[in-house]
């Protein structure tokens, strides 16, 4: 099961930052189970809006070379409240460091002005062409797929930047 857990990128600066929000709804399925009296976006899926949001501006910098970018590491990770519905978040990402296989990126969520989590994160960039030449179609799927959910996610403002 994939979560996408941004609706829509507000700001990207390529190669530096990235701003994205996130709407929280009751009528996700999730928070039926976590918890059912007191309902909180989980903090794991807090840290994969931080890694969502910082592979796009990976994707968006780097003209959609790699096919995946996916969470290395997440170090100093600290959460410091709930988040529950209602709330938009506002995700940030400023990147430290891209290389051409690894990133380095200082994150956090926002509600309002209150700040939920920080970490810091390294990202992996990956084509499977690199491991098996056989692959070389995936990839391509999964680049073509990444421009169309950016286009969505960028909405008005990709034809702009």
């Amino acid at each position: 099961m994939k979560f996408l857990l941004l609706d829509r990128i507000v700001e990207l600066e390529s190669r530096r930052r990235i701003v994205a929000c996130k709407a929280l709804s009751l009528s996700e399925e999730y928070l039926a189970d976590h918890f059912p009296r007191f309902p909180v976006l989980p903090g794991v899926f807090m840290l994969e809006a931080m890694v969502q949001a910082s592979a796009w501006l990976v994707h968006a910098s780097e003209d959609f070379a790699h096919a995946l970018v996916c969470l290395k590491e997440a170090r100093n990770v600290t959460f410091k409240s709930f988040v529950t519905p209602g709330h938009v978040l506002t995700v940030e990402s400023d990147c430290k460091e891209l290389g051409r296989e690894t990133s380095l990126f200082a994150a956090r969520v926002h509600v309002e002005e209150r700040e939920m989590v920080k970490a810091n994160l390294v990202l992996s960039h990956i084509n499977l062409a690199d491991r098996n030449p056989a692959l070389s179609p995936t990839d391509e799927r999964l680049r073509a797929e990444h421009r169309a959910r950016y286009g969505l996610l960028r909405g008005a403002a990709a034809s702009a930047s």
